[in-house]
């Protein structure tokens, strides 16, 4: 019988996509050790680089095997292999990672509580029982306790806890999975948790029950989440979702909810099968859903609606409160329009106001990040609100782009951007920047966008309105060229690219607002061209805009606008509805400034079209919240 003889090689592995922070070295180490091979893993600034010796056979098998089966959340994006000298050297470790080099890895983002952790955190003879932190390699915080790369504890919110003896055996233990789990942690060494009411007074012996009492009493519960607070109450009590309607100044925007268990969801809504795949999912998003109209569910959590946003708990502080409740309002710890609140010291000074009590915890929130929100159409995903569970993973694009670019959006729902290579990276949900805290917030993920992907932006991408803060920072505050962007061009090339098209495009463009090249409001366009330049092939009839902006808030105006325009002689007919609906005197004063042509900017827009057909079918002369 010939027995084969034994070839032995050595390589060099270099990976590039999203393996730090999810278990991928100790995924690499364990199959090195399978496999029988000799050499060393380790976390460098693109990615993770593996030297790799042994026979020849077993070597290929390891390569096969990177790439067929990585951990759950892993993503590979590149690998490149380079044969190198053998080296004398006997098992398989984990080094030091490498820190001298530019990062371009890309971050993990945060990931929904485990199987596993699940199990320990309700198994009462577990060290980790009720533990509000439980996590491992594969879930629990990445982005939002990440300062820099490469992504190691000292590098994190988690570095001020020093692990105890058994947490630390764990991490060193590479056939734990716990193995160099940066926010590894226990309640011996961990972050804490604890409940103040208004007047300071902390419960940090059981800080869950007295959060829990105050939701039952029909309180309003601030609490500290993973990108930043929540406002929660019992969603089938009315009387307290309107008090936090009230406090908040939601106006009728829908509040979103989180229930205990996807039957529950399945009991209010229709769920497809994409659906609920996204509601289980490691993400967490809140998914909008058609609504049964459950009676359980007061109309006050979405007034006028036949859709309700639902996610299911996402961390073990969530699965641990909603142990006791079928259902809770969990929205957004801020008042509307503001960033969300992170630390402690934001929440009492702004959500004082707001919350009767508070759920704080000890680890600190380093980025905002509010909830994703994702609609199915026609069985593909719609992102609505793309921020955890998602950010900072980068959209692949087939066109290479040239150069760094620092994109900076635009007013209202505002993200940035930075794109190099392939990837555009996106930032977190920012939200609309006309508030001095939400302006903060934008300018601090483009320091840290920057920092984390240690990229210098050579161009910077705006929106070619001249009075968007976005603008004005671009111009102002960014010692680069500028290349401004009309809004409408912005949203042809975005679905171009969503396409995979890059020829001459037509394209119908039907939006709010967005500054024209004629310095007019367009939003009703057809648009032909590609990515470097257009042409408005046609737009929908323009009509003035009665005090501007404030149209918006007060659709009935441009309704007033509209009929002026198409029938002039009978505007002041006083068998029409809408003039007896809104008064004489404020007809009047419109009137006038649409006949002598007063502040009224010319308008295109499809979205204050629409505004107006809404108005004249009854359905409102305002609104109570943008979009």
């Amino acid at each position: 019988m010939n027995v084969r003889e034994k070839i032995y090689d050595r390589h060099r592995l270099r990976i590039q996509g999203i393996v730090q922070g999810v278990g991928f070295r100790p995924f690499v180490y364990r199959l090195a050790h399978e496999l029988e091979l000799s050499g060393f893993v380790f976390n460098v600034p693109d990615g993770v680089e593996i030297e790799i010796q042994g026979d020849a056979e077993p070597l290929i098998l390891f390569g096969q095997r990177i790439l067929a089966e990585p951990p759950p959340r892993a993503r590979i994006d590149g690998l490149t292999s380079d044969s190198i000298p053998l080296k004398s050297e006997t098992g398989f470790t984990i080094a030091e990672s490498c820190t001298h080099e530019s990062a371009t890895a890309l971050i993990s983002p945060d990931i929904a509580t485990c199987v596993d952790c699940l199990a320990e955190l309700n198994d009462p003879n577990d060290r980790r029982y009720r533990y509000p932190f439980v996590n491992c390699t594969n879930c629990g915080p990445r982005f939002t306790i990440v300062k820099r790369l490469p992504y190691d504890r000292p590098a994190t919110s988690m570095a001020p806890f020093e692990m105890c003896d058994r947490c630390q055996t764990e991490y060193d233990d590479p056939l734990n999975r716990r193995f160099h789990a940066q926010p590894n942690g226990c309640p011996d060494c961990g972050p804490q948790i604890w409940f103040e009411d208004g007047n300071g007074n902390r419960d940090s012996s059981d800080p869950i029950g007295s959060a829990v009492k105050l939701i039952k009493n029909g309180g309003v519960l601030a609490l500290r989440g993973l990108g930043g607070y929540h406002l929660t109450v019992d969603a089938t009590n009315g009387t307290a979702v309107e008090l936090l309607r009230t406090r908040k100044g939601r106006g009728n925007k829908p509040f979103a909810l989180m229930a205990n268990s996807l039957n529950f969801v399945e009991n209010c809504c229709t769920l497809s099968e994409e659906e609920k795949q996204l509601l289980i999912g490691p993400a967490r998003p809140i998914v909008l859903l058609k609504s049964k109209r459950p009676a359980l569910i007061p109309e006050s959590v979405a007034p006028n609606q036949d859709l309700l946003g639902f996610m299911l708990p996402y961390t073990p502080l969530h699965h641990l409160l909603m142990n006791e409740f079928e259902v809770l309002v969990m929205t957004s710890g801020n008042l509307s329009e503001e960033p969300i609140a992170i630390s402690i010291e934001e929440a009492l000074s702004r959500l004082s106001g707001i919350a009767d009590g508070f759920l704080m915890h000890d680890r600190e929130i380093l980025q905002r990040c509010d909830d994703s929100v994702i609609r199915v159409q026609y069985r593909s995903q719609r992102v609505i609100r793309r921020s955890r569970g998602f950010a900072p993973d980068p959209i692949k694009v087939r066109e290479k782009i040239g150069t760094t670019v620092l994109a900076v959006g635009s007013e209202l729902k505002n993200t940035v951007a930075i794109g190099r290579g392939h990837d555009v990276f996106l930032s977190q949900h920012i939200g609309d920047l006309d508030n001095p805290a939400a302006f903060d917030f934008f300018k601090h993920n483009i320091d840290h966008l920057s920092n984390i992907l240690q990229s210098t932006p050579e161009f910077v991408a705006c929106d070619s309105h001249p009075e968007y803060l976005s603008s004005k920072y671009a111009h102002r505050e960014q010692a680069l060229p500028v290349i401004p962007v009309q809004h409408h061009h912005a949203h042809l090339a975005s679905v171009m690219a969503e396409n995979r098209r890059s020829e001459r495009t037509i394209g119908l463009i039907l939006d709010g607002t967005g500054y024209g090249l004629d310095g007019s409001i367009w939003g009703g366009e057809i648009l032909i061209g590609n990515f470097g330049s257009f042409e408005r092939y046609s737009y929908l009839q323009p009509v003035r805009m009665p005090g501007g902006d404030i149209c918006i808030r007060e659709p009935y105006r441009m309704a007033l606008s509209w009929l002026h325009t198409a029938c002039p002689e009978k505007i002041r007919s006083p068998n029409l509805p809408l003039v007896d609906n809104i008064g004489g005197d404020r007809i009047e004063a419109i009137l006038e400034m649409l006949e002598k042509n007063i502040n009224c900017t010319l308008s295109s827009s499809c979205g204050r079209l629409f505004d107006t057909v809404a108005v004249l079918l009854g359905l409102g002369e305002k609104v109570t919240y943008e979009a």
